[in-house]
């Protein structure tokens, strides 16, 4: 378990770095729970995702020496364009193995902030293989996506972030909800908000199709999703929890939940309507979740997280044009 002590000292190094967004009430949308919702916009956050967060505060801890050698990460866009601009404001050198078919709005904004982009087949391709084989060709530090405790105390920052927030209003969270991929930004933040709130009661939340830490909480292994599944929601592809971040959230968070691809749409289309805010697919899985009734939510207080807004215009358009 990372102690909440590594959280606050994330914290710390992401002041000026990370924008602490702000957490802010919906009546639409607690008029549909029929309690209370309190959203955590991260959509809003230095390159549209949370994942600066985690990118910055382990990019900040690299020797001079480790730092001069560069650093080669893998993902499906989000976490390059944390990495990307952790590098630009470090000054390190960062490439990044991403999907050939990624949104072109995360390929375009991943190479605009400096990242070098090396693309491959999601179907066919191994992206963290090839991510190492080239690090250890240039002598480059990894920076994974989820799977390090530098990466998980930088997302915990959201939840520290949601804790500290509701305490100053007066607020305690009766249930948490976030989103799920690898699960760094869930085991994070699920310490930090037990730290403040020891009773709250955390939730994962997932593609239906690629549910492996649902069933994984519930089996008390690790689960995998078959290869040939896929999801609207490109961020949130991990096959099987991590090896760092699943214990954590064993421990901490469950049982997790589900939504379809439709309740996807269906969130995104809400809180454009209501939020004024764009949201991408992957980062509207909690407030879908919230919509759709995954969870008791009637004279409750809950917290949820829009994890991210980077989608590209086309496909947004799309499904704003989708009748609900």
């Amino acid at each position: 378990m990372i102690p909440v002590a590594d959280i606050e000292a994330a914290a710390k190094r992401l002041e000026g770095i990370a924008v602490e967004t702000p957490l802010i009430e919906s009546p639409g949308l607690d008029a549909r729970a029929a309690g209370r919702v309190w959203i955590k916009p991260e959509n809003l956050q230095r390159t549209g995702s949370f994942k600066i967060r985690g990118a910055y505060n382990l990019m900040s801890q690299l020797t001079a020496e480790q730092a001069a050698r560069g650093v080669v990460a893998w993902s499906s866009g989000n976490h390059a364009q944390g990495v990307a601009c952790a590098g630009r404001l470090l000054n390190i050198r960062t490439a990044i193995v991403m999907p050939e078919d990624a949104p072109r709005a995360k390929l375009d904004n991943t190479r605009s902030l400096g990242g070098e982009v090396i693309t491959y087949d999601r179907y066919t391709g191994d992206r963290e293989a090839i991510a190492r084989s080239i690090a250890e060709e240039r002598g480059a530090e990894i920076v994974p996506s989820y799977d390090h405790e530098h990466i998980i105390a930088g997302q915990g920052t959201v939840g520290l972030e949601i804790a500290d927030a509701m305490l100053e209003r007066g607020e305690r969270p009766d249930q948490v909800l976030i989103c799920c991929g690898g699960g760094g930004l869930s085991a994070g933040s699920a310490i930090a908000l037990r730290s403040r709130f020891p009773d709250v009661r955390i939730h994962t939340v997932e593609p239906a199709a690629f549910d492996d830490t649902a069933r994984s909480l519930a089996s008390g292994e690790r689960q995998q999703v078959a290869a040939e599944m896929t999801s609207i929601c490109d961020a949130l592809l991990a096959h099987e929890p991590g090896r760092k971040t699943f214990p954590i959230n064993l421990a901490l968070t469950g049982p997790g939940l589900s939504v379809s691809d439709d309740e996807v749409r269906h969130a995104m289309r809400f809180a454009f309507e209501h939020l004024k805010m764009v949201v991408e697919p992957g980062g509207a899985v909690a407030l879908a979740a919230v919509l759709a009734g995954r969870i008791e939510t009637r004279d409750r207080t809950t917290a949820i997280v829009l994890s991210g807004g980077n989608v590209d215009a086309e496909l947004f358009a799309e499904i704003q044009a989708e009748p609900n």
